[in-house]
């Protein structure tokens, strides 16, 4: 896969590193990398990996809110920690790796609960993406990630499934359509 160069900064703006991604094909197989704007732009098949956080009894979930600066879903909620696969990554190693990035938590278990081929819009443009979902429990302090959320606060399962059946709710779009089926 070409790696042409990242457009150029917005007049005035400084220019920001545009990190490099792993792209897969629709059937969900690693194929290359490309800048992450490229992926953006051109709707190109990337993966994404997060955390869904519980507490060790297992009776609340970690939901938060996106810093309005991302580049995706800014300033929106979502309940898992996560990103981008990066190249030499597998899913796994992703969720660990932003697990402890956005909210300060390592050394837990993670189990595997969803995975799905999401085929959204985002900004008007197509955004594919395959997506995989882990489960942690934890009930030490959490340490946001300042660049990435703004806040985050513990629901019960109960009060994030009725906030998820709220269309209006401003709710990360690939994380509802991933835990749909978990949550149901």
């Amino acid at each position: 896969m070409d790696q042409r160069p990242a457009p150029p900064p917005p007049e005035g703006g400084p220019a920001a590193p545009d990190e490099v991604v792993t792209v897969y094909d629709a059937e969900g197989a690693p194929i290359g990398t490309a800048p992450r704007s490229r992926v953006y732009a051109e709707g190109l098949w990337h993966a994404s990996s997060g955390v869904l956080l519980r507490s060790v009894d297992g009776s609340r979930v970690y939901v938060h809110r996106r810093s309005p600066t991302k580049a995706v879903f800014a300033g929106m909620h979502d309940c898992l920690a996560g990103g981008v696969v990066d190249p030499g990554e597998s899913p796994r190693q992703t969720a660990i790796r932003e697990l402890a990035e956005e909210l300060g938590v390592s050394g837990v278990e993670l189990t595997p609960i969803a995975r799905i081929r999401w085929d959204g819009r985002w900004d008007g443009k197509p955004l594919r993406c395959h997506l995989f979902a882990f489960e942690a429990r934890f009930d030490g302090p959490i340490r946001h990630q300042a660049s990435e959320i703004v806040d985050g606060w513990w629901w019960t399962e109960a009060e994030l499934r009725s906030h998820l059946a709220d269309p209006s709710w401003p709710f990360v779009p690939d994380t509802r359509a991933l835990l749909t089926d978990y949550f149901a």
